[in-house]
């Protein structure tokens, strides 16, 4: 009986298509897992000086597979971030030895990568401003939802893990914007900005010509909900206009009245 070779090819190439797309599933569930599981097995600096809340704490980010190192005190936190590899910090402020606030300020000047998020019971603007001016990307209020504290967690981390290509700059106008060496410059000069600035301004030049809303900065600078009782977003733009619009006469930094924000040549 002759072979039909067109139809055995067909049948060659069925089975072929059967086996890739099968892969391509399997890449697809699989690779999120492996991103997550990765992020389980984070080390965690834990600075608390509260023996309750602190053990509380390390019970729970340990039963969700995540190695945490806790010290009591400020000195002690720097001692082991000196001398131990960590994913993250949890800082809480009013801490004996050294507070919150000085203790991220050190662990910016050695590590500029890792994230740091303050937990504490100070819940005034001027302190939430002081967080992030000290280098924090997150700040979180007593009495928290564990649930919640474990999204900000996986938030932070995950930002960790986007790697930034070699040479990666951002350009509008005369602003320039070094993500890898976290330099921007305006004019050819330099413009000093905190962790939660860059950020701010990252996020502003990725979107520019678009306008962004409150709750949009909330989202991907804060990682947060929006809170319509507070200000700090407009502070912190307020900040960023006064040192990259301040001295120049082209401003990039415009309000759009009840919408929210645009950077764009004038």
């Amino acid at each position: 009986m002759p072979i039909n070779c067109f139809g055995y090819f067909n049948l060659i190439l069925i089975a072929c298509n059967t086996i890739v797309s099968g892969l391509q599933v399997l890449i697809l569930i699989f690779i999120p897992l492996i991103i997550i599981f990765n992020m389980e097995d984070a080390r965690i600096l834990l600075v608390e000086d509260e023996r309750k809340i602190a053990d509380s704490l390390k019970k729970g980010l340990s039963e969700n597979q995540y190695e945490v190192e806790v010290a009591y005190d400020g000195l002690v936190g720097k001692k082991l971030f000196d001398t131990q590899p960590f994913d993250l910090a949890i800082l809480d402020i009013n801490l004996p030895g050294m507070n919150g606030y000085d203790l991220c300020k050190e662990i910016r000047n050695h590590n500029q990568q890792i994230p740091v998020m303050m937990l504490t019971a100070l819940n005034a603007i001027d302190d939430k401003i002081e967080g992030f001016d000290a280098g924090a990307d997150d700040y979180v209020i007593k009495p928290f939802d564990f649930k919640e504290l474990l999204v900000r967690i996986r938030a932070l981390l995950k930002r960790l893990r986007q790697t930034v290509p070699v040479g990666n700059v951002l350009k509008v106008s005369d602003l320039v914007m070094n993500l890898d060496s976290k330099e921007v410059t305006r004019d050819n000069k330099i413009i000093a900005l905190t962790a939660k600035e860059f950020q701010l301004l990252e996020y502003l030049i990725k979107n520019k010509n678009k306008v962004v809303s409150r709750a949009d900065i909330a989202l991907n600078v804060w990682d947060i909900d929006f809170d319509t009782k507070t200000n700090v977003i407009d502070v912190y733009v307020t900040f960023l206009r006064k040192k990259l619009d301040k001295d120049f006469p082209n401003k990039l930094i415009h309000t759009q009245v009840g919408m929210g924000y645009i950077l764009k040549e004038s």
